[in-house]
């Protein structure tokens, strides 16, 4: 089974780029506090590298 990450939005993206509020929009997240179990891939780290200003990863499971 994959490895997956589980990432919760903690940051508005109001006043922010627009290729940062895609880039939540890609993760699944759209409203504050919301979470989402994402796979652990390269890209999904890069996406949440990325916008880590407004998101945490919480767990991280096997």
């Amino acid at each position: 089974m994959a490895k997956t990450i589980v990432v919760k939005q903690i940051g508005s993206p109001i006043r922010r780029p627009a290729d940062q509020r895609a880039t939540l929009i890609g993760l699944g997240l759209n409203k504050m506090h919301k979470t989402r179990e994402l796979e652990d891939t390269p890209s999904v780290r890069g996406m949440v590298r990325k916008i880590s200003h407004m998101v945490e990863i919480i767990e991280e499971r096997d």
